[in-house]
């Protein structure tokens, strides 16, 4: 027996969650730099479907035209065909024909011989009902034999005229070859004794191609002028909208960017007077209390209860420190003033001391080439910064979280990853009330400015978001 243990398989790592892309860029330039429509454009947008419209006209035109073209043809043939056969060939008709008697032949060349030099008819046949051919202008076709189709047996059986293009690679149809394409008419006819016959003419496909011509000229004058003229109508109002339509663009963005300002505006506001007031009057309370503490302690008596007022006093200066703290750290959440003293990399180290403060460990890794965006785009990076640290005091119950800022090649990427508890990103986003409207607003704003941010996460798998915002 074999003391070999087997092989111990090694622990599957779990798969990292996907990303989720939560706003792409809109064209990857900021809105300002972005072209709204111009009636320029409108009028090569016009311009262009028009020449698409008119070739598909044309190529719809040709097709119906053609259509039209081969059933008039196809139509005309049968007439033709029903004419020769009522006034020309039925009355030469013999009963001899079917025996193939030279007179009763001699008989239909003489009938037919004019016809077939002033119409349009090249071929002419006459056959039984057992598929032998009788009568040719053909002469060597005479008395040969082939199957006759069922087409060519439904004609016999109920009497009426059809015509369709003929095959011309069938055996009895070699003599029509080298012509070109041929129209075939068959109906029946009748001899003197009522032996019934079925006659056959051809005609050229030609006729096809030069009706369609006709037709097709016809139709293109009366559409293509339609069609310019309804161009000409639209232009006027196409022009209108578009020039609305700008006026409309160009008002969102500008309120956009009023309403991010304004938004900006109010957090100084309130930074400012909660640091030139509360803050300030916290900051000489403590002082005073600190002050009230040690005066207490020099002139307590300790055989007195008073004695403890000093400890109190001092407890108390502690609580104004904390809190004098504490409205620090969220100065520095309301408005960034190192994100316009410093730049970016100071405000990022701010938030960083801020979430450190409240016991969680912050890594903090800066490119030095990466604090080189403008200050529309930099305090977008920091706002991001800003929601998902905000995002992880709040929810994740992380311990470690770390903030990487760094260049690449056309653009600054910013990531924030943390050991939280992480989430379901379909279900978060899709309900923003409940944890991520934050984040749902900046996406807008990063898509305006045509950033790209997303999220990798998972319950129990932390958190991952990034931010790539195009440098220009």
């Amino acid at each position: 027996m074999s003391d070999r243990q087997p092989d111990r398989q090694p622990d599957r790592q779990p798969e990292p969650p996907a990303w989720t892309v939560v706003s792409r860029p809109t064209d990857g330039r900021r809105p300002e730099d972005r072209e709204v429509l111009r009636p320029r454009r409108l009028l090569a947008w016009v311009g262009v479907s028009t020449l698409v419209a008119l070739v598909a006209v044309a190529i719809g035109g040709i097709v119906a035209s053609r259509a039209l073209a081969e059933r008039q043809a196809v139509s005309d043939a049968a007439e033709t065909a029903d004419l020769i056969a009522e006034s020309v060939v039925q009355p030469a008709l013999t009963d001899e024909i079917v025996d193939g008697d030279p007179a009763a032949i001699a008989a239909l060349d003489r009938a037919v011989g004019d016809l077939l030099d002033t119409s349009s008819v090249v071929r002419i046949k006459i056959w039984t009902t057992e598929g032998e051919i009788v009568y040719s202008d053909e002469a060597r076709l005479i008395g040969e034999r082939f199957d006759l189709g069922a087409d060519e047996r439904e004609v016999l059986d109920e009497p009426r005229t059809e015509a369709e293009i003929s095959d011309l690679s069938r055996p009895e149809n070699r003599f029509e070859r080298g012509q070109g394409q041929m129209l075939e008419v068959y109906r029946p006819v009748v001899t003197p004794d009522g032996t019934p016959l079925l006659f056959e003419t051809y005609s050229p496909y030609d006729t096809v191609d030069a009706r369609s011509s006709e037709l097709w000229r016809a139709f293109a004058g009366v559409t293509v002028s339609s069609l310019l003229l309804f161009v000409l109508l639209l232009l006027p109002i196409g022009w209108r909208l578009a020039t609305r339509l700008r006026a409309t663009q160009e008002q969102r963005e500008a309120l956009l960017r009023q309403r991010v300002d304004a938004s900006l505006e109010e957090r100084r506001r309130i930074a400012a007077t909660l640091h030139d007031g509360v803050v300030q009057e916290l900051a000489a309370t403590s002082y005073v209390v600190a002050g009230a503490a040690t005066r207490a302690d020099e002139t307590a008596d300790p055989a007195q209860t008073d004695s403890m007022l000093g400890e109190e006093l001092r407890d108390a200066a502690g609580t104004l420190r904390s809190s004098i703290r504490s409205l620090r750290s969220l100065l520095v959440d309301i408005y960034p003033a190192n994100l316009e003293a410093g730049g970016l990399a100071e405000a990022l180290a701010d938030l960083a001391a801020s979430l450190r403060a409240r016991g969680v460990r912050v890594d903090l890794e800066l490119d030095d080439d990466a604090d080189r965006l403008d200050g529309d785009r930099q305090r977008l990076v920091y706002r991001v910064a800003q929601e998902c640290l905000q995002n992880v005091r709040r929810h994740a119950r992380a311990s470690q979280v770390t903030i990487v800022l760094r260049a690449e090649p056309g653009a600054v990427v910013l990531d924030v990853v943390d050991d939280g508890v992480g989430f379901d990103p379909a279900e978060a986003l899709a309900r923003p009330r409940q944890g991520h409207l934050g984040i749902r607003l900046l996406a807008d704003v990063a898509s305006d400015e045509g950033a790209e941010l997303a999220v990798a996460t998972a319950p129990g798998a932390g958190a991952h978001w990034r931010l790539r915002v195009p440098v220009r």
